[in-house]
């Protein structure tokens, strides 16, 4: 869903790790300028826990831009705002009936590519090669883009794992949103190389989804108490939690919950789902997306 603009930020939401500390804006690039397009791609937390989660193909993605005309390198990515966990999961607030959300995400563009933290791990190749021109039409619709799309989503929904399966829900993190690019620079004219690229979902397997409201028809003043008070014992166990006992308590909960009574709650586009959940329940993949081929060519 697109939204007409991008709300301000509840205090209450803080991130371990600040959003795009050395965020810059997009530079105006001259037109007859040859810029290279890189495709870089690392282990989720590479920084804190190495090359951990790429074992488990649980990746990260960004796009790199070199200028011919200037020399300078740059990187373009979109991730939380406030970490992985506060926009998979809300907060139980007291004093608030509905689960509080800080899962806003948003696109960070800064001077410079780490080479050591794309290629130690990871990947940093060249996928394409695009005129000044067109790195500054896709600006402008990177601009549209995050003005307009502004919520991160972790799960992709599907009926089964089949790849033909229905698709209930699409995910919208990192990765879509460097779909979303490679998909605009092909519009404009990109020609791509000939390359395998893959990306990460978590998906849940789910029968078909039953809708339930939005924040107000269920935990508003006539909303549903029944309904409220199941969704908020949903969240509970999801909760940061202060020691291992605590921790193995709540999973041994998630796993009833999910796994054994195939109950899921799901709140996608500000509204409330319930999803029947079918084995294996959850699962992570690697799967090749490929590199796109334009609508249209476009002459600047």
């Amino acid at each position: 869903r697109r939204f007409d603009f991008r709300p301000k930020t509840d205090p209450y939401c803080q991130a371990r790790y600040t959003f795009c500390p050395t965020g810059s804006a997009i530079p105006l690039m001259k037109e007859d300028d040859v810029i290279e397009v890189y495709r870089l791609q690392t282990p989720v937390w590479e920084f804190k826990y190495g090359d951990l989660l790429g074992h488990l193909k649980i990746m990260h993605d960004a796009v790199g831009f070199r200028s011919a005309l200037t020399g300078k390198n740059y990187t373009m990515e979109w991730y939380e705002l406030f970490q992985l966990g506060n926009c998979t999961f809300p907060h139980l607030r007291p004093g608030m009936d509905a689960p509080f959300w800080c899962n806003q995400g948003a696109a960070c563009f800064f001077e410079g590519i780490d080479d050591a933290h794309w290629k130690e791990n990871g990947t940093l190749v060249l996928v394409t090669t695009i005129s000044g021109t067109m790195f500054n039409e896709m600006a402008k619709w990177v601009k549209y883009d995050n003005e307009t799309g502004i919520y991160y989503e972790t799960w992709t929904v599907q009926a089964s794992p089949d790849k033909t399966s229905v698709v209930w829900f699409d995910s919208y993190e990192c990765s879509k949103f460097i779909l979303r690019t490679y998909q605009k620079l092909a519009d404009l004219g990109a020609v791509f190389n000939k390359i395998q690229t893959n990306y990460t979902s978590i998906i849940l397997f789910s029968g078909e989804p039953i809708y339930l409201g939005n924040e107000t028809s269920i935990f508003g003043p006539l909303g549903n108490k029944t309904l409220a008070a199941a969704i908020r014992d949903f969240y509970y166990p999801f909760k940061p939690h202060k020691t291992v006992r605590e921790f193995f308590v709540d999973l041994f909960k998630i796993i009833d919950r999910v796994i054994l009574n195939h109950e899921f709650y799901l709140f996608y586009n500000l509204e409330y789902w319930f999803l029947p959940m079918k084995f294996p329940y959850l699962n992570i993949v690697y799967e090749e997306v490929p590199l796109p081929v334009g609508s249209k060519t476009f002459f600047g």
